[in-house]
């Protein structure tokens, strides 16, 4: 077979392969595999939800149990610091402090998850419906959100977490998560107002196909995207505030549990003392915050059509 012959078809191979094109979704892929910043982020996040994971087998010790060779050094104005069989030493409460912040990585996971995933279900459930059906009832519900976004975020999950008698994990999910709801309300209902006017829900409302299958199978998932990004900038504010509320004193009151955010409100009282015991936590969210919001933004970056080369 000849040069120009092999150089002819190989031309054409490139040309159709430029024809078929890539995905949107492929194409951000790609491009967040080549940013320092995404694969940074990336890293942070599987490294978190990893250690998260695989805590409660990683710690040495049991985090919710005090320990007597810990306790009998214990007095107000010392806490014991690291020593054999215990690296970084007692909490003020003779617990095992290392042990503490492994597993506090687990129930700061659960507070970031639950808390984003129950704030997505129920904006997506009121940008919906305001997406869909438009009228009144879009101009309703949005004006509910606006109420609930002229409120600071810290000032409004305070205010939710305030009305429960007393403070619980579960207080704090749902306060953390009120908070996200008028954000991912407000997100999908643009994005659904926007997939309106494209060609594809026109044409197939002027087929006659049920606007319940317009909305289900055309307008919803092209319109999801950008509120699954959004859930991953929200997951890291939604760490912040669960241990802004927990270090006000209106988490869960318990300390046995272990989780970051607590850890770092019931350490303030011993930071003359030993300020490790909110370092560390403190450390540790500004880390995993970090990670979740470079994430978040590089996914958003690449998704952004206007970003495509």
């Amino acid at each position: 077979m000849s040069l120009p012959t092999l150089s002819r078809r190989k031309a054409e191979r490139i040309d159709e392969l430029a024809e078929r094109g890539t995905s949107l979704a492929a194409d951000a892929v790609r491009r967040m595999a080549r940013n320092p910043v995404a694969i940074l982020g990336a890293a942070i996040v599987a490294l978190f939800v990893l250690l998260a994971i695989l805590a409660p087998w990683l710690a040495p010790k049991d985090p919710s149990i005090p320990y007597p060779e810990l306790r009998e050094n214990l007095t107000p104005s010392t806490i014991p610091g690291p020593m054999p069989g215990f690296i970084l030493g007692s909490d003020q409460n003779g617990f095992d402090f290392f042990s503490r912040l492994l597993v506090g990585a687990q129930q700061t996971l659960i507070v970031g998850v639950f808390a984003t995933l129950i704030g997505v279900s129920i904006g997506m459930v009121i940008g919906g419906l305001a997406g869909a059906l438009g009228g009144w009832v879009d101009t309703l519900l949005m004006r509910l959100t606006d109420i609930m976004l002229s409120v600071p975020s810290l000032l409004l999950a305070i205010s939710i977490a305030a009305l429960f008698s007393q403070g619980s994990q579960w207080t704090v999910i749902f306060a953390v998560a009120m908070v996200g709801v008028p954000i991912f309300a407000r997100l999908l209902r643009g994005a659904m107002l926007a997939q309106r006017s494209s060609d594809h829900v026109l044409a197939a409302t002027a087929l006659g196909v049920k606007r319940r299958t317009i909305v289900f199978r055309h307008m919803l998932p092209n319109s999801v995207g950008p509120v699954i990004v959004q859930a991953t900038l929200t997951l890291a504010t939604a760490i912040i505030d669960a241990a802004a509320l927990s270090f006000l004193g209106l988490g869960d009151p318990d300390p046995r549990r272990a989780e970051w955010g607590l850890m770092l409100g019931n350490a303030q009282r011993y930071l003359s003392v030993k300020p490790e015991l909110a370092f560390y936590p403190a450390v540790a969210i500004i880390i995993v915050a970090l990670g979740f919001t470079l994430l978040g933004e590089s996914m958003r970056e690449s998704l952004d059509p206007k970003n495509r080369r």
